[in-house]
């Protein structure tokens, strides 16, 4: 990517405004794209990296089904994105990755300045937070060794905001979301002249239903086929986290994740986590899963033999597994687990703990991962993006906002969020298509026993199941917070898209 993208006439090449709109056959009235572009060094094993950031907003405008985009085309969003390219004469040949978080609600900061980014946050680690001031550092692990990378904004996320006369909520929800962050990859390619390059989608939670939709999506609207999608933290199926009475299946899935959080927090001495978790597995998808089939049908005997085990591999007392009727809702369990000591476990991470106002309450009051994690991460972006790359603007940089709420799933009306077949339909239909999934042990929010499931239920033909790379890291739903586990994890993003680039 040459340092002067977008490569368009109608693109400033400053990030003023009044500058942008004095352009000759510009309407002074209607936004333009500002980009600011900066030129960096990074140190890599002994390796210098250099590499020219951009960072600034695109106007995605209305197609018409006539006519496609034309110049007068009413603008619907402008859409913010940092993109980093290494200084190469072959640009083409190298990988280019399209990154996201979730949410719904959520800036693509996490991925940026936690995994993949060429800089990353100092925060510390669960029992150990740094606290602020926070910092950032040179990203020794970043993707950028093996990828261009461009981190993408929803609307009314980060500086991404509907256009003047565009109503906000309309961009709220699930299939307008896949077609807007769509598009905006199509134009980014496009300009970018990136159509021969390898390209990759990585999307984290919510991100990651946004990303099996755009596999769908991008292939059969604009003709773009990826070589690979790295699903972190993932949700394809939201009936694998639904709580609701009557819906069992959700328990049996969270089960080894309150296995592990217990092993982690003592309450399993003596124990490998390994062995904890193979246990769990097999407790839950076996001896337990019978027993909430069989429901009031199930013998007393058996029941205080289920409730004895679930106690065992779980820290929780038996009495306190029957009187929720073998079936422990989360918000239950991360309060109960550390009761004693006065102490409630994250959600986003089950390694964080945090003190409620009153322990006789069901549930938490805050989750202390989500806690740790978003005041380091709301001070890089907002230092990183005005004084080290260069974009002004005094709008508050929406790092996870509740603005996008209510979220619309209108397309699942009457039945759970599910994009897994549209997955499976997108490496029927491109066979080459590589998929990278890696899972927390102790995230309950996307939990890695349900991921599991959803995986082993997707239909996928058998010659394919071969394209699909699992892995496991010890942390939670963020697990690159957890300096091991960043590490293994650039080592397993970087052999991924060396396999899957072809």
């Amino acid at each position: 990517m040459s340092s002067d993208f977008p490569a368009s006439p109608d693109t400033p090449s400053s990030n003023d405004p009044a500058k942008d709109s004095a352009k000759e056959g510009v309407n002074a009235s209607e936004p333009t794209d500002q980009v600011s572009v900066t030129h960096h060094r990074l140190t890599v094993n002994g390796q210098e990296l250099r590499y020219t950031a951009t960072a600034g907003t695109i106007v995605l405008r209305d197609e018409s089904e006539k006519d496609g985009v034309s110049e007068g085309a009413k603008p619907r969003a402008q859409v913010f994105f940092v993109a980093y390219a290494l200084d190469t004469d072959d640009s083409q040949a190298r990988p280019i990755t399209f990154s996201f978080n979730g949410g719904p609600g959520s800036s693509s900061v996490w991925l940026h300045l936690g995994l993949l980014g060429p800089r990353r946050v100092v925060m510390g680690d669960a029992g150990a937070l740094t606290g602020p001031p926070y910092a950032l550092t040179d990203n020794e692990f970043t993707l950028l060794q093996g990828s261009d990378l461009v981190f993408i904004d929803p609307v009314s996320t980060g500086y991404s905001r509907a256009s003047e006369g565009q109503k906000p909520a309309d961009y709220h929800g699930f299939g307008r979301d896949v077609q807007v962050v769509g598009d905006f990859i199509r134009l980014y390619t496009t300009r970018a002249q990136r159509w021969l390059s390898p390209k990759f989608l990585i999307g984290e939670s919510y991100g990651t239903t946004r990303a099996a939709a755009l596999s769908g999506y991008l292939q059969e609207r604009h003709g773009l086929f990826l070589n690979g999608i790295a699903l972190v933290s993932s949700i394809l199926d939201f009936a694998t986290v639904d709580f609701t009475p009557g819906h069992d299946l959700t328990y049996p899935l969270h089960f080894p994740s309150y296995a592990a959080v217990a092993w982690y927090h003592g309450q399993l001495p003596g124990q490998p986590l390994a062995d904890v978790l193979k246990e769990a597995e097999a407790f839950a998808d076996g001896e337990y899963s019978r027993a909430l089939h069989l429901g009031s049908r199930l013998p007393d005997a058996e029941r205080q033999s289920v409730a004895a085990t679930y106690a065992r591999l779980t820290g929780l007392s038996a009495d306190f597994v029957l009187l929720h009727d073998l079936r422990v809702p989360l918000s239950h369990f991360r309060k109960e687990l550390l009761k004693a000591q006065g102490r409630t476990v994250g959600r986003l991470d089950g390694r964080f703990t945090g003190l409620d106002r009153s322990q006789a309450s069901d549930s938490p009051d805050f989750d202390p991962s989500m806690n740790a994690i978003v005041g380091p991460y709301t001070a890089a972006v907002n230092h990183l993006l005005r004084a080290e790359l260069g974009f002004q603007s005094d709008l508050p940089y929406e790092v996870l906002t509740s603005r996008v709420q209510p979220w619309s799933y209108k397309e699942f009306e009457n039945r759970h969020v599910r994009v897994s077949d549209t997955l499976r339909a997108a490496m029927h239909g491109n066979p080459h298509l590589k998929v990278y999934v890696a899972s927390g042990y102790f995230d309950f929010a996307t939990p890695y026993h349900a991921t599991r499931h959803t995986l082993d239920h997707l239909g996928l033909d058998a010659s394919l199941r071969g394209n699909i790379r699992e892995y496991f890291y010890e942390a939670g739903h963020m697990m690159y917070v957890h300096l091991p586990s960043l590490e293994q994890q650039q080592r397993d993003l970087k052999s991924f898209v060396e396999w899957a680039k072809g």
